[in-house]
């Protein structure tokens, strides 16, 4: 899936103490091919869905990336043990940062634009906000409630754009990866708390990662059976393989797995900037290869969009700064 983590998650390893930091140029290169790997993922998809139903395109999705992860997960030499004691931890965690986030967000694809779906995407901080501050972790300031309402307004721009005569409306599409985009917020939430709570000490990422996925995997199986059975193999073609090879392989697995390494050297406020140049990529994108063009509506709704977000994350950003210096009360 294409969400970027906006917020240290338990699937992020800690700061490494040692001096084998990779070179500003290797770490500016990871980032890069990230950005570009996450925006392909939307093209990706838009060319799969069309010539493979989404449930089938999400589910076959899920089970290869799954698969991929157990592979790498057990061609490591050192690697974490499961303890049966967290498998509820791994099955929560799993069906919202895996099978609504990315589930959703193929369906919602499904429904509506690239360009449209990039930014409800966009809008995770806000929705991580929210749910934050119901769990009385996070407080609302002025700058925050003001990025909200940056926000507000462009989704509500970019919701009156009327589509190609013939087209159907892309709320629906954009109401069901929002559903994507709050599970994701939840997760993140969540994995927050565990990690404050230093529960998944035992856990590296590439294994809590796996785990996740797998659980994810689980769910899904009989609706990947389902949908394999009914799905015409020999009629999806290459380009619709490709793209759920794509989406499995280059986003679920790789994307992931390098953005998380780079988290090791990289604080993550500044790798959430690639999230202000992905929609202007997935645009450029879309117009190339899939024949979108964005409206007036569109640019000023993702404009608006864009600055709300960018408001709601450096005030978080800042609050966490000083919260952290203030230190434990006396």
């Amino acid at each position: 899936m294409a969400p970027t983590p906006i917020v240290e998650s338990a699937s992020a390893p800690a700061r490494p103490t040692d001096t084998r930091r990779p070179s500003a140029l290797l770490l500016a290169a990871s980032l890069g091919l990230i950005l570009l790997i996450w925006s392909v993922n939307y093209t990706a998809g838009k060319i799969a869905l069309r010539h493979m139903d989404p449930l089938s395109l999400a589910s076959l999705r899920i089970e290869l990336a799954a698969i991929l992860m157990l592979a790498i997960h057990f061609s490591r030499r050192e690697r974490a043990r499961f303890h049966r004691r967290d498998l509820w931890m791994f099955a929560y965690l799993g069906f919202l940062g895996v099978v609504l986030n990315q589930g959703f967000y193929t369906a919602g694809l499904n429904y509506t634009t690239s360009e449209h779906s990039v930014l409800v995407v966009a809008l995770g901080p806000i929705l991580i906000l929210l749910f934050a501050r119901a769990l009385r972790l996070e407080a609302f300031t002025a700058a925050k409630i003001a990025g909200m309402a940056f926000a507000f307004l462009g989704v509500m721009l970019l919701e009156t754009e009327s589509g190609p005569v013939g087209s159907s409306s892309p709320v629906v599409g954009d109401a069901i990866t929002l559903v994507s985009v709050a599970g994701f917020a939840i997760y993140s939430v969540l994995s927050k708390r565990i990690l404050n709570a230093a529960r998944t000490g035992k856990y590296d990422s590439i294994s809590f990662n796996t785990f996740i996925t797998v659980a994810a995997a689980v769910m899904l199986l009989p609706l990947a059976v389902r949908q394999g059975i009914a799905l015409d193999w020999k009629g999806v073609g290459w380009a619709g393989w490709g793209g759920l090879v794509y989406m499995a392989v280059g986003s679920s697995v790789g994307a992931y797995t390098l953005f998380y390494w780079v988290l090791k050297y990289v604080d993550a406020s500044r790798v959430a900037a690639i999230n202000y140049v992905q929609p202007f990529l997935v645009i450029l994108l879309s117009v190339l290869f899939l024949g979108e063009h964005p409206t007036g509506h569109l640019i000023s709704g993702g404009v608006l969009v864009l600055i709300g977000v960018y408001f709601v994350e450096r005030a978080t950003a800042v609050g966490a700064r000083l919260k952290k210096n203030e230190g434990p009360a006396a």
